[in-house]
């Protein structure tokens, strides 16, 4: 059971990747679908959308709740469920903080990196 879980997460977050590209156009802001956690019961699916440009945050994520029927429909039609999960939205930073955990670690190397 747990795989097919695993695989319907990967196939509902290729084709959702792929939906909002052709449904959705952004403003300055880069989408990126990094994750699609599906509930056992295939009813719900949580979507974890990183946004690269800080101020269109809010705006990129109104959007996609705004088109959240659209996408639902769209998925429907591309992949064969029991039932269309019930897409939520959430904004995931984990990239954005890997860069700065990245830039915290060059700042800490480079002045070592002098004093030698």
């Amino acid at each position: 059971m747990k795989h097919r879980l695993l695989r319907v997460n990967e196939l509902l977050k290729r084709e959702l990747s792929s939906i909002i590209t052709r449904e959705i156009t952004f403003d300055g802001v880069l989408v990126t679908l990094n994750q699609v956690d599906v509930t056992p019961d295939l009813k719900h699916a949580h979507a974890y959308v990183s946004v690269l440009g800080k101020e269109g945050q809010a705006a990129a994520m109104e959007k996609l709740e705004e088109h959240r029927v659209i996408l639902q429909t769209a998925l429907a039609k591309s992949v064969t469920l029991k039932y269309t999960p019930h897409l939520v939205f959430h904004l995931d930073d984990s990239i954005e903080r890997g860069s700065r955990v990245f830039e915290i670690l060059q700042q800490i190397e480079t002045p070592a990196a002098e004093s030698e």
